[in-house]
């Protein structure tokens, strides 16, 4: 069946109402839960007197609160007897999505600054500023949740570059009916980075690389070997067949040998083979790039294709 490019489709991509692998408009309960969580482990023990509550920690609680009192124009958060249980449960029931990430963003900015430059007052902490931010923005991927935390303020995925101007615009290619396949392992590459599952995170960018290659020498009829044939040779076969005009080929040298050597290169070296007596880490920065080169890749491809007469 002949896929149309069809006029409100190109519209849709144009005005960026295109599929993401992430949502903005949820913080799931079990993500809130895992920020009190992060809170206790940075802050430390709350200091117990016969008079009440103190200690840096309870500051940092009672600070979080003030400010967003402040902000709000309100006294109180709550009715709770002590500032952890008003801001811990403001967070937990607040239903307008943007308060809930003020309070996260707020209490991170604290963590990042104040904890940061003052680290020997705070009782037993588990864990260091730079641990708590990164375990907040692991919990974002991990529930698919389309924020984290930089710089001091909590941005949404789709206003960084890379992700607003190649890994969205390749989703509007995948979800094209014929690119079924490929859609399908690259969402499993995400899938597979947000729970932090690196390994299989570069093998499904492989298989998705291969699938988009493999769908568009179907769909033109060139002949490949779909059990034998490389990412190499399939990059072979949609050069020698045109896709990239012959006249700027030459030109493209710098290009062919980057699909031929980046993200099969990095899979291979990462997590292709077996790993031996010594378990393989792969860094979380290596998977985030491997996604980045796939959609990359993807993008290059699909608009050659879909350019081409």
């Amino acid at each position: 069946m002949k896929v149309y490019e069809l006029f409100s489709k190109r519209q849709k991509r144009l005005r960026g109402e295109v599929p993401d692998v992430y949502q903005y408009e949820d913080i799931p309960q079990k993500l809130r839960v895992q920020v009190v969580h992060i809170w206790q482990d940075v802050f430390g023990e709350i200091e117990r007197r016969s008079w009440g509550f103190c200690g840096a920690a309870y500051e940092a609680y009672q600070g979080i609160h003030d400010a967003l009192c402040r902000e709000y124009g309100v006294f109180a958060l709550g009715e709770e007897k002590n500032f952890l249980e008003k801001v811990g449960n403001f967070l937990l029931k607040e239903k307008d999505i943007e308060k809930t990430l003020d309070v996260i963003e707020l209490s991170f900015l604290y963590i990042d600054r104040t904890v940061r430059n003052q680290p020997n007052i705070y009782i037993h902490p588990k864990i260091s500023p730079d641990e708590a931010i990164n375990e907040l923005n692991y919990r974002f991927r991990e529930h698919g949740v389309g924020y984290q935390y930089k710089s001091g303020k909590i941005i949404k995925m789709d206003s960084e570059f890379s992700h607003a101007e190649v890994v969205k615009p390749a989703m509007s290619f995948l979800a094209d009916p014929i690119y079924k396949g490929t859609n399908e392992e690259f969402l499993n590459a995400h899938e597979h980075y947000r729970k932090g599952r690196y390994k299989e995170c570069l093998n499904e960018c492989l298989k998705a690389f291969e699938s988009c290659l493999k769908t568009i020498c179907q769909k033109r009829s060139w002949e490949y070997d779909d059990k034998r044939s490389t990412a190499k040779d399939l990059i072979q076969i949609v050069f020698d067949n045109g896709l990239i005009p012959f006249f700027m080929q030459s030109h493209f040298s710098a290009l062919k040998s980057t699909l031929e050597s980046g993200l099969p290169t990095v899979r291979n070296r990462q997590s292709g083979h077996g790993q031996g007596s010594t378990q393989i880490i792969v860094p979380e920065y290596i998977a985030g790039y491997a996604l980045h080169l796939t959609a990359s890749n993807i993008l290059l491809l699909a608009e050659a294709d879909e350019d081409m007469k």
